[in-house]
C-alpha cells in the first residue's frame, strides 16, 4: 500500500515546483505571481522506489470565512486530514515570516505528522532561512532545492518510515484495469468545478460566482460503479483575443494539454448560451485531436427557453460540425444534481463507441456493397479510380485504411460518403472517424 504526501505552505514558496519535482513533470502551473495554485491536486509521486500520492495545496491564507481565500484554506484543511504526513514548505531564502509562524502553530496541534522542509536552498542565500526555521517548533528543517532537486535523497530518508507503516498495514495493490481519462472543459462559469463536486459527491474543487475561479488542470482519481476514472477539472477556456494574462495563457494550454491526454471529454455549455464561437473551438480542437466528446447543457433548470437552445445546439452541430454526427447530449443541472447520471451512462457509451474494432469479414463485405452500388467516379482526364481493399487501422478513435490506384484523386465528397457509410452502418455515431487513403499493389493479390 502507498502513503500520502500532503505539501503545505504560505504562498509562492516553490509548492507546485516541488510538486513537479516529486511527480516527475510539469503537472501543476508554476508562476511568480502569488496564489497561482487554488484547487488541491494529486499525483503519483515516487523517490527511488518507492511511490506516494502527492497533494498539491492552495497557499495557506489567514482567512476562515466565505470568501475565495477561506474556501481555499478549507480545501487545505481537507488535504492535511487526508494526509499521512505533511510536507510544510520555507521560503529559505525570504526567512521565516509571520505567516509562516502562525501555520506552524496551527500545525503543531493536528494529529498529522509533519516534516518542515526549507525550500530554495541552493547556494548560500538560503543558510540564514534555514537556521531561522529551527525556531519554528516543528523539528530540524530539510534543505532542499525544488527547482534544482537537491536534498531528495534526505527526503527519501525522511519519508522512509511512513513508507514502512504504509506496507505494514496491507497487501500491495493489485494492478487493475487502466483508468478512463475524462476532462471536463468549457468557458469560465459554466459550472465545471461544480459538476464535478456533483460527481465526485464532495466539495472537492472551488466554486462560487466567481469566474476563472480554477487556475489549472486538476487531477482526480475516481470510482464510478465500480469503474476506475481520472477526471480532469480544468480552467475556463476564453476566446484567444481576450487572452492577454501571461497566466491565463497558461492556464488555457494546461487545458488544452489535459484534453490532448483524455480518451473522453466532456463540453459543457451554459443553457442560455449554448454553442457559441468559442464552444465551436474547444468542440473542433476534441475532435481534430481524435477524442470522444459529450456535450453537457448545465444550468437546465434555470433556461430560458429550453425549445430555443436545443434548437440552437441542433443547427449549430449541423452546420459546424457536420464532420462527427451524433454527438451525445445530455441536459443537466450540476447544482442539483439533476440529469448527471444520464451524463456518465453517455460518456461510457460513447467511449465504447471510440474503442470498437469492425469485424474484417463485415468490413470486407461492406466495402464491396459500396463500390457495387455506388463505384467512385472517373479521375482527372476520365482515368479510372481503383479501390481494392479497406483495414481498420485501428481504434480510439476509429481509423480505417483505403487502398487502391490513384487514389490521390478521388474527390473528397466521395471520401465523406464512404465515411458516413461506415458512420451508419458500424454504429459509429459520435466519434471522429479517420479514413487514410493509400496507393500501391495490394500485398494480398495472387501473384
Amino acid at each position: 500500500m502507498s502513503f500520502t504526501v500532503a505539501i503545505i505552505g504560505r504562498p509562492n514558496v516553490g509548492k507546485s515546483t516541488f510538486f513537479n519535482r516529486l511527480i516527475g513533470k510539469k503537472l501543476a502551473l508554476v508562476h511568480d505571481e502569488p496564489g497561482v495554485t487554488r484547487d488541491r491536486r494529486e499525483g503519483q509521486g515516487g523517490l527511488g522506489d518507492m511511490t506516494f500520492r502527492v497533494i498539491d495545496t492552495a497557499g495557506l491564507e489567514d482567512a476562515l470565512d466565505d470568501s475565495l481565500e477561506g474556501r481555499m484554506r478549507r480545501q487545505t484543511n481537507q488535504a492535511i486530514s487526508e494526509a499521512d504526513v505533511v510536507l510544510f514548505l520555507i521560503d529559505a531564502r525570504a526567512g521565516v515570516t509571520p505567516l509562516d509562524r502562525h501555520f506552524a502553530a496551527y500545525l503543531r496541534k493536528s494529529p498529522t505528522p509533519v516534516i518542515l522542509v526549507a525550500n530554495k536552498c541552493e547556494g548560500q542565500a538560503g543558510q540564514p532561512g534555514l537556521m531561522e526555521a529551527y525556531s519554528l517548533g516543528l523539528g530540524d528543517p530539510l534543505p532542499l532545492s525544488a527547482e534544482h532537486g537537491d536534498g531528495m535523497m534526505d527526503l527519501f530518508s525522511a519519508l522512509l518510515p511512513y513508507e514502512q507503516a504504509a506496507q505494514a498495514l496491507g497487501e500491495p495493490e493489485k494492478q487493475e484495469e487502466a483508468p478512463l481519462q475524462l476532462a471536463i472543459v468549457g468557458r469560465p462559469n459554466v459550472g465545471k468545478s461544480t459538476l464535478v463536486n456533483r460527481l465526485l459527491g464532495e466539495d472537492r474543487m472551488l466554486t462560487g460566482p466567481e469566474a476563472g475561479i480554477t487556475r489549472d488542470s486538476v487531477y482526480v482519481d475516481w470510482s464510478y460503479q465500480g469503474r476506475r476514472i481520472r477526471l480532469v477539472d480544468t480552467a475556463g477556456m476564453r476566446r484567444r483575443s481576450k487572452v492577454t494574462e501571461a497566466l491565463e495563457k497558461l492556464a488555457v494550454a494546461d487545458g488544452l494539454s489535459a484534453v490532448d491526454r483524455a480518451q473522453v471529454v466532456v463540453l459543457v455549455l451554459d443553457a442560455d448560451a449554448v454553442l457559441d464561437k468559442q464552444d465551436l473551438v474547444i468542440a473542433r480542437r476534441v475532435i481534430d485531436e481524435g477524442r470522444a466528446l459529450v456535450i453537457a447543457i448545465n444550468k437546465w433548470d434555470a433556461a430560458k427557453d429550453r425549445e430555443a437552445s436545443l434548437q440552437r445546439l441542433s443547427d449549430r452541430l449541423q452546420t459546424s460540425l457536420p464532420q462527427v454526427r451524433g454527438i451525445p447530449t445530455v441536459t443537466l443541472s450540476a447544482l442539483t444534481g439533476k440529469g448527471v447520471d444520464k451524463l456518465m451512462e453517455a460518456v461510457f457509451a460513447v467511449y465504447e463507441v471510440w474503442n470498437i474494432r469492425v469485424p474484417t469479414g463485415a468490413l470486407n463485405r461492406w466495402f464491396d456493397f459500396l463500390l457495387e452500388n455506388h463505384p467512385p467516379p472517373l479521375g482527372k482526364h476520365k482515368i479510372r479510380i481503383k479501390l481494392r481493399y479497406i483495414t481498420q487501422a485501428c481504434a480510439r478513435p476509429p481509423t480505417f485504411v483505403v487502398f487502391g490506384a490513384k487514389v490521390e484523386e478521388l474527390p473528397d465528397s466521395y471520401v465523406r460518403y464512404m465515411v458516413n457509410g461506415l458512420r451508419q452502418d458500424f454504429h459509429l455515431d459520435g466519434v471522429p472517424i479517420r479514413l487514410h487513403l493509400r496507393g500501391g499493389k495490394n500485398p494480398y493479390a495472387p501473384t
